[in-house]
C-alpha cells in the first residue's frame, strides 16, 4: 500500500510558452529534451511531460521525427518513468496536428485540455528589445489576438482518440470551469475510470496563481467529483510554481515542477536544467516529511497500464 505521504512529481520539460531568448538553458533539441528528462527522472520525477522543439530555431513543433527521437533516448537510459506526451502543442497548431502523438506512440499517459482560454504570452515579449531568433517576437505578440481553442467537439473527438489506444488522460484545467467541462464529460460517457486533474494556474487568460484560487479549484473539484472521486496535481507558473506546489502537498494533491512553467531556481537565479527544480521539490517535499512516488507507485494511483514504448 502507497504511503499517504508520498506524492508524484512531474516535470514539464520545454513546454510552448518560453522562448529560448528567456534562458540559454531552456532544452531544445531532442537530445537537450531527453537528456533533461532523464536527469529530471532520475533526481526524483515519477512523470515527464514531454514536448518537442525545432532543433535549429527552438520553435515548438508537432514533428512526430522528433518525438520519436526524444522518446527513443529517454528509454534507451530509462526504462520506467513516465512519459507524459502533449496533445496541446504550440500556439497555433491544428487539433489534428496536436493529436496525432496518440495513435503513432500510445502513451500511458497524455495531456488532454479542457476548454478554451485566452493565452495571452505578449507581456513576456514585451521584456525584450531583442531576440536570439526571428520567430520569438511574432509569436508571443500574435497571443494578444489568438484564443487557445478546445471546443467540446474538440474535446469528444481527442477523448475517442485517447480511449482507442489505450492513453489515459492528464485533464489539464486553466479555470473553474473546465473543471465543470470534465464533469460533463463524464456525464456524456467521454470520460472513463477515476479522472486524473492537473490545476494550470497562472497563465494570462485563465485563473491566477495564489492560495485562494487553489482552494477554489480543490473546493469546486471536491463538490463536482466528491473528495475521493478524483486525483489531481497543481502548479502555479513562473514563481508562483513552488508556493501553489507546497500549499497542494498539504491539501493531498501531486505536483508539476519543470522548465515549461518556470525557468528559475529561486529569485534572479535562472534553473540551469529541470533536475534541479525537482531537487528542489524533493527538498521542500521532505522538509515536511512527504516522498516523491515512484513511476510504478504513479502507476497504481493513476490507474496506468505501461505502454509499447515503455517495453
Amino acid at each position: 500500500m502507497i504511503k499517504k505521504s508520498k506524492r508524484i512529481i512531474s516535470a514539464s520539460i520545454t513546454g510552448s510558452i518560453h522562448v529560448p531568448t528567456m534562458s540559454e538553458y531552456l532544452p531544445i533539441t531532442p537530445d537537450e529534451i531527453a537528456q533533461n528528462a532523464i536527469d529530471a527522472a532520475n533526481a526524483g520525477a515519477a512523470s515527464v511531460h514531454i514536448h518537442a522543439r525545432n532543433p535549429e530555431t527552438g520553435q515548438p513543433s508537432s514533428d512526430l521525427n522528433l518525438y520519436r527521437k526524444i522518446i527513443d533516448k529517454i528509454r534507451a537510459v530509462n526504462k520506467d518513468v513516465i512519459i507524459c506526451i502533449t496533445t496541446g502543442g504550440g500556439l497555433g497548431m491544428t487539433i489534428e496536428q496536436r493529436g496525432a502523438v496518440i495513435p503513432e506512440f500510445k502513451p500511458e499517459l497524455a495531456s488532454m485540455n479542457c476548454g478554451s482560454i485566452n493565452w495571452g504570452l505578449f507581456p513576456l515579449g514585451e521584456r525584450y528589445k531583442e531576440f536570439k531568433f526571428d520567430w520569438e517576437k511574432e509569436y508571443l505578440e500574435n497571443t494578444k489576438g489568438q484564443v487557445f481553442t478546445n471546443n467540446f467537439e474538440d474535446i469528444e473527438g481527442m477523448l475517442k482518440i485517447f480511449r482507442d489506444n489505450g492513453t489515459k488522460p492528464e485533464l489539464e484545467c486553466y479555470d473553474v470551469g473546465h473543471l465543470y467541462n470534465v464533469k460533463f464529460m463524464q456525464q456524456k460517457g467521454w470520460l472513463e475510470g477515476k479522472p486524473f486533474i492537473q490545476f494550470v494556474m497562472g497563465i494570462n487568460g485563465a485563473i491566477a496563481a495564489n492560495e485562494y484560487e487553489l482552494m477554489n479549484m480543490k473546493q469546486t473539484a471536491d463538490r463536482l467529483f466528491g473528495e475521493n472521486g478524483y486525483e489531481w496535481s497543481a502548479f502555479g507558473a513562473g514563481r508562483q510554481e513552488f508556493p501553489i506546489c507546497t500549499q497542494n502537498l498539504f491539501l493531498g494533491g501531486h505536483v508539476r515542477v519543470g522548465m515549461e512553467d518556470n525557468l528559475y531556481l529561486s529569485k534572479g537565479v535562472k534553473a540551469k536544467n529541470n533536475a534541479e527544480l525537482v531537487e528542489k521539490m524533493v527538498r521542500i517535499m521532505k522538509e515536511f516529511d512527504y516522498e516523491p512516488m515512484t513511476p510504478d507507485e504513479a502507476r497504481e494511483t493513476l490507474g496506468l497500464k505501461q505502454s509499447v514504448f515503455t517495453r
